[in-house]
């Protein structure tokens, strides 16, 4: 039987160049985030995880317990909830302005006046800004302005989702046949309608898609704001790590799980009944 001939990889190379490279690169990034990963091998560190754990693997239970984690949940979704509804409120204006298929100056001459480009720009550096911060930080402004509580973190939200939705519903809007679009707007439609009865329905299922994930995001932003004192469920979650209750976390946990496959159904059922 005829042995194979082993040939080197011509490409070996460069490829060691890359990776000496890269690590040549990482090195000074992980000196200067001081990562030490060591120190979760050392005897305090060791303890305190092993009392964390332990607590850990059996969720809290009690009847009193899984009240307020309830309430709390119940806050949390609303939290989300109101603050998708906000930013809703100002990206579907925003969308209106700067989606270029619903453009009514490039018609005919597919050019748009510098009047409404200078608008769409304007609008467009709007929603970078508000994207652009983190909810987290909108967060930490606003519990300084209004004060602990649920409400700094439905701005927060409200602020960086408009942002988020603005551009995204655009960019969908965009990618999709424009044709029906067009036809209204040539037959003297308004924006509005133009966006309802043509835009729309050709990505109803991307547009409420996103929209769902979205919420799911805000779910999850909501616990995080609630770390500094944003309201629900995230701030009893604060609480119970601080006296290294696993057990209260470990259950807190598991509600999260849920409102995020629970967030999942939701949208594959939507995107069904849309397709």
């Amino acid at each position: 039987m005829r042995q194979a001939t082993l040939h080197p990889d011509p490409a070996w190379r460069a490829r060691v160049v890359i990776t000496l490279a890269c690590l040549a690169l990482l090195w000074p990034m992980l000196v200067y985030s001081e990562f030490k990963p060591w120190t979760l091998f050392e005897p305090q560190s060791l303890t305190a995880a092993w009392n964390f754990a332990s607590g850990f693997l059996t969720p809290a239970h009690d009847p009193e317990f899984l009240s307020m984690v309830l309430r709390e949940t119940w806050q949390t979704v609303a939290i989300a909830t109101a603050g998708l509804a906000l930013a809703l409120l100002a990206a579907i204006p925003a969308t209106l302005v700067v989606t270029e298929i619903l453009s009514v100056s490039r018609l005919g001459t597919g050019r748009m006046r510098m009047s409404s480009r200078i608008v769409r720009q304007s609008v467009r550096w709007i929603l970078v800004l508000l994207r652009s911060v983190p909810e987290l930080v909108w967060a930490l402004l606003f519990v300084r302005l209004v004060g602990l509580g649920p409400t700094a973190g439905v701005l927060a939200i409200a602020l960086t989702y408009s942002g988020m939705l603005g551009k995204v519903y655009a960019e969908i809007l965009e990618s999709a046949d424009a044709r029906a679009t067009d036809a209204l707007l040539a037959g003297g439609a308004a924006r509005l309608p133009a966006l309802l009865y043509g835009a729309i329905p050709e990505s109803a299922s991307e547009l409420v898609s996103y929209t769902v994930y979205r919420w799911e995001c805000a779910i999850r932003g909501s616990a995080v704001m609630g770390f500094v004192g944003a309201g629900g469920l995230g701030q009893r979650m604060d609480e119970s790590m601080r006296m290294m209750a696993g057990g209260e976390v470990a259950t807190m946990l598991i509600v999260f799980v849920l409102l995020v496959a629970c967030a999942d159904m939701v949208s594959k059922m939507l995107r069904t009944r849309l397709a």
